[in-house]
C-alpha cells in the first residue's frame, strides 16, 4: 500500500503521491514538478486563503493525473499551463473567486491573462482529459484557453454564476456527457434594482475567439443564461468565426434567454437537440452554411430559429410547436444602425438569401415561417431573397408562411393545412411561386 502522505503549504511534488485524508490549510496549494506524475488526493480537502492563487499547479508538464483531491477557496482551483497528455479525473472543485451580483455583466471576450476565477483552468494543453469533476457552485466550472484535442466528459458543472464550461480559442476537442444545469447571473441595470438583465451572458458552454472543429454531443445545458453562446466577432471588432462545430444530442432548453447562440460563423451543424421554452431555440444571425436539422424545438416565447443577415443555411428535418415564430429570417434595412458596422465585416450577409427550409413540421405556431425587410422610407437597401420553402407541414398556425418584401423565392411542395388566418400570406414581395402545394383547408 502507498505511503499516505499529509500535504504541506507550497509543496512541490516530484514522484506519485498520495494524500492522507483529512482538511488541509494550503494558501499557497500544491504544485507538480516532474513529468510522469500522478497525484492521488485520496478525498482529502485543500483549502485556500480569500479566493486567491492556486490549488493545484501544473506548469509545461507531460502525463502527469490529478484525481480524487477536493478543493476550495482559491482564484483557479486546478491550473494546468502549456502541458500534454493531462488526466483530471474525479475532483471536486468549488467555491473559487466569484465576482459579486448583481453588478457584473460578464465580458466574454478577456484574454487567458485576465480570465476570472474557475475551478479547473488549461492555458495551452492539448492531448488530455478532463473527467468526472464535480465543478458546481462558483463562478466558472471549467475554462479551456487555447486548448487542443482535449476530451472534457462527465463532469457536473451545474448552479455556476459565469460559464460552466468555456472554450476560448480552443479547437477539435470533445464536450460530452457533461452537466451545465443553471449557469445564470442577475445584472442590474440601474441603481434602484428595478430593472435587470436575467443572463448577463453567463451561459452552460461558452464557445469564443477562433475555436472550430468541437464536437459538442449529449450534454445537458439546461436553465442556463444562455445554453450555448458562441460568438465569432470579437468586440475589438475583429473577425474570429467558430467554425464547423458539431452540436449533437444536446438539451439546452429552459434558458430565459437562448438556448443555442452561434453568430458570425459558419457551417456549424446543429442535430438531434432540445431547444424548447426559452426566448429563441437558435440565434444564428450573420452566419451562413448553417445547418439545424431534426432537432425539437418547441414554446420559445420569440422564434424556434432566427437568422438575421444569414445566408446559405438549412433548416431540415426539425418539429416546431408552440412557438411565437417557427423560422424568422429578415434583414435590416437602415445601414446607420448596428448593422451597419457588420456589413463593412461581412458585406456577403449584407442580404439575408439563400436559406433552405426543407422537410419540418410547423404545428400550433403563431407564425410557421416569416421571412421579412424592414421597412425604412428613407433607405433602399438589401432585401431577402432566394428562400427555399419545400416538403413541409404547417397545420394549425395562424399563418403557415408569412413574406414581407421578400424576392425570388420558392414554397412548393408544402402540406399547408388548417392554419387560422392564412396559409400562405404575401406583402408587398415580387417573383414568389407558389406553386403546387396541399392546401388543404386553409
Amino acid at each position: 500500500m502507498a505511503e499516505l502522505v499529509v500535504p504541506e503549504d507550497g509543496m512541490c511534488i516530484a514522484r506519485d503521491t498520495v494524500l492522507r485524508p483529512g482538511v488541509y490549510y494550503l494558501p499557497n496549494g500544491l504544485s507538480i514538478v516532474a513529468d510522469g506524475v500522478t497525484l492521488d488526493g485520496n478525498g482529502a480537502l485543500i483549502v485556500g486563503a480569500d479566493f486567491k492563487g492556486r490549488g493545484v499547479c501544473v506548469d509545461k508538464r507531460v502525463s502527469v493525473t490529478v484525481k480524487n483531491l477536493r478543493i476550495e477557496r482559491f482564484y483557479h482551483g486546478i491550473w494546468v499551463n502549456a502541458s500534454a497528455n493531462v488526466h483530471i479525473l474525479d475532483n471536486h472543485v468549488t467555491r473559487t473567486h466569484e465576482l459579486p451580483a448583481p453588478d457584473t455583466f460578464l465580458d466574454v471576450w478577456l484574454p487567458r491573462e485576465q480570465a476570472y476565477g474557475g475551478g479547473i483552468f488549461l492555458s495551452g494543453v492539448i492531448d488530455s482529459f478532463v473527467t468526472g469533476n464535480d465543478v458546481r457552485h462558483q463562478q466558472n466550472g471549467i475554462m479551456l484557453y487555447g486548448c487542443n484535442r482535449v476530451e472534457v466528459s462527465r463532469n457536473d458543472a451545474s448552479y455556476n454564476s459565469g460559464y460552466g464550461i468555456l472554450l476560448y480559442e480552443s479547437s477539435e476537442n470533445a464536450i460530452e456527457d457533461n452537466t451545465a444545469d443553471f449557469c445564470c447571473r442577475i445584472y442590474s441595470a440601474d441603481p434602484t434594482g428595478e430593472r435587470y438583465h436575467n443572463g448577463a451572458d453567463a451561459a452552460a458552454l461558452v464557445i469564443m475567439c477562433s475555436s472550430s472543429r468541437n464536437i459538442v454531443r449529449n450534454n445537458r445545458l439546461r436553465s442556463s443564461g444562455d445554453g450555448v453562446f458562441l460568438g465569432g466577432f470579437h468586440k475589438d471588432q475583429i473577425k474570429v468565426p467558430c467554425n464547423d462545430n458539431l452540436f449533437e444530442n444536446n438539451d439546452a432548453s429552459f434558458s430565459p434567454n437562448i438556448a443555442f447562440e452561434a453568430t458570425f460563423s459558419q457551417r456549424n451543424v446543429f442535430r438531434n437537440n432540445r431547444a424548447d421554452n426559452c426566448a429563441y431555440g437558435f440565434w444564428l444571425g450573420w452566419s451562413s452554411e448553417t445547418t439545424v436539422e431534426g432537432n425539437s424545438i418547441r414554446g420559445n416565447r420569440i422564434a424556434g430559429v432566427a437568422i438575421e443577415h444569414g445566408h446559405h443555411n438549412t433548416i431540415t428535418g426539425n418539429v416546431f410547436e408552440r412557438n411565437t415564430a417557427g423560422v424568422q429570417l429578415w434583414v435590416n434595412a437602415d445601414a446607420r444602425r448596428n448593422a451597419g458596422v457588420f456589413r463593412e465585416f461581412y458585406p456577403e450577409c449584407a442580404e439575408s438569401h439563400q436559406t433552405s427550409i426543407i422537410g419540418n413540421t410547423f404545428v400550433h405556431n403563431d407564425f410557421g415561417i416569416r421571412g421579412w425587410t424592414e421597412r425604412d422610407e428613407r433607405y433602399a437597401g438589401p432585401r431577402c431573397h432566394h428562400f427555399i420553402v419545400h416538403g413541409n407541414t404547417l397545420r394549425d398556425n395562424r399563418v403557415g408562411v408569412q413574406f414581407e418584401r421578400v424576392r425570388d423565392s420558392l414554397i412548393q411542395e408544402n402540406k399547408i393545412i388548417a392554419n387560422l388566418e392564412a396559409g400562405i400570406k404575401l406583402i408587398g414581395c415580387a417573383d414568389i411561386n407558389t406553386n403546387a402545394n396541399d392546401m388543404g383547408d386553409s
